[in-house]
């Protein structure tokens, strides 16, 4: 483009030379607008969908939790949506409804993928419960690793407060007591969960 004008030419010799530009160039700048156009078209389609495969995930995730004996809509969030933070939370109340029924399996099948998440809530919260399933099955050891791996001080209490009930079951009252301890200093003084922990350290004492 830099001498696609000469200006000491006279105005019919540029019309010439534009004309002669055009005919050489003029598909390669179709072309491009062209593409330009379709890329814009392209990723304004691709929102759309997007927005629309957000929008059927969350109608299905909502039927779901509202009746969990709705199976079929939690059936079609796993098949049609398996990328969805949606299906994610579909699984995790899906597996406390195993673990409730004593289907520790079942439940520990569902959440252990998600642990590896990469949405700190989902993965947090697969972390703590399939902790809790390691506990109800007695594997204390995978227990204790996994919740090694949760690092981040915002959930210390849940973790420490885990803690404590593994080494109960352990039979070990000192680990028991500090992990207790260490829990109860990181949750809301005074709070329902504080007062849970108070309880268990009480009863060591």
């Amino acid at each position: 483009m830099k001498n696609f004008i000469n200006t000491s030419n006279t105005e019919e010799e540029q019309v010439e030379k534009i004309s002669k530009w055009l005919k050489n160039n003029g598909m390669q700048i179709v072309a491009g607008i062209t593409i330009g156009l379709s890329a814009v078209w392209g990723w304004d389609s691709y929102s759309d969908y997007q927005d629309k495969e957000a929008e059927n995930a969350r109608t299905l995730y909502l039927n779901y939790v509202s009746d969990t004996s709705n199976t079929g809509a939690y059936d079609q969030l796993l098949s049609d949506y398996s990328s969805s933070s949606y299906t994610d939370q579909a699984m995790l109340m899906m597996a406390k409804q195993l673990f409730d029924g004593g289907n520790y399996d079942g439940a520990l099948s569902l959440i252990e993928p998600l642990t590896s998440s990469d949405d700190i809530a989902i993965n947090s919260t697969a972390i703590l419960r399939t902790a809790s399933v390691y506990l109800q099955l007695g594997q204390h050891q995978d227990a204790l690793s996994i919740l090694d791996s949760l690092s981040s001080a915002s959930f210390s209490g849940l973790v420490n407060n885990m803690k404590g009930d593994i080494y109960v079951d352990l039979n070990d009252s000192v680990n028991a007591k500090k992990h207790y301890g260490l829990a109860l200093n990181s949750v809301t003084a005074n709070s329902t969960l504080a007062q849970l922990i108070q309880i268990k350290l009480d009863d060591l004492n």
